[in-house]
């Protein structure tokens, strides 16, 4: 018998279907995504197909959630990952990456509280984010400046809602081993030594590492933590270039 059900944005590959696969030993889930992958076959796991930008389409979510369970989980996992920087795009083509990545989170944090609040329930956000929006990497100003902002929203969202029970955090990613990354490695045979050198585990994290910790956070046993950026990126954020190096 189901008792509880979450929203996953993305969640149709990487580390969002990770996520939804995850939860979904827990509740029901209700992925929202532009687009419907085998993560479906999970017999506690449905599509909402369409853009989670769009406030009636996150309801939609919301509302199919709520029919197989009580909602109490959100998690805004959706991205948008395209590079630009001032010098090689139009300023209105900058603002429209980023606006388009914080929206997502935005949207997807209004859709939680309302409905927590209209059904008079406590209930979990957590927004993924990235090691980016401390140190971006050259070419990605439109994500890093995004992510920053949801780190942002993050507790903004945590201190005014906390009050009515509804907890709000935030995972900054390092890099992961999702099917992006393993296709970006194999046209740049050298990244697995810099990844090694950037994340002192020696190595990039896994999809299910980042799944534990989401989950977690929105577990009862995470029940007094609110307004946290918890970085999952193996060390990678504590790191800084090395002085003495050669």
């Amino acid at each position: 018998m189901i008792h509880r059900s979450y929203v996953v944005t993305g969640g149709s590959q990487g580390v969002g279907r990770a996520i939804a696969e995850r939860l979904a030993t827990q509740g029901h889930v209700v992925v929202l995504d532009i687009a419907q992958t085998s993560a479906g076959d999970h017999s506690s796991v449905e599509f909402v197909i369409g853009d989670a930008r769009i406030p009636r389409i996150a309801e939609r979510a919301a509302l199919r959630a709520e029919a197989a369970g009580p909602l109490v989980g959100w998690v805004n996992n959706a991205a948008i990952f395209r590079d630009a920087t001032l010098a090689s795009a139009a300023a209105d083509e900058v603002l429209d990456l980023i606006t388009a990545n914080l929206a997502l989170a935005v949207i997807g944090c209004h859709t939680a509280v309302n409905h927590f609040l209209a059904h008079e329930r406590p209930g979990a956000i957590v927004n993924v984010s990235s090691h980016q929006a401390q140190r971006p990497v050259r070419g990605a100003l439109p994500y890093a400046t995004a992510k920053a902002a949801v780190e942002a929203l993050t507790k903004a969202v945590a201190i005014d809602h906390g009050p009515a029970g509804i907890r709000t955090n935030a995972v900054a990613l390092g890099s992961i081993g999702t099917a992006r990354y393993g296709a970006y490695r194999e046209h740049h045979p050298d990244v697995e030594a810099q990844m090694a050198a950037l994340h002192p585990l020696g190595r990039v994290g896994t999809s299910d590492e980042v799944a534990d910790t989401v989950t977690y956070l929105l577990s009862d046993n995470a029940s007094f933590i609110n307004g946290v950026v918890l970085p999952v990126d193996g060390g990678r954020a504590a790191q800084g270039a090395d002085p003495e190096a050669d």
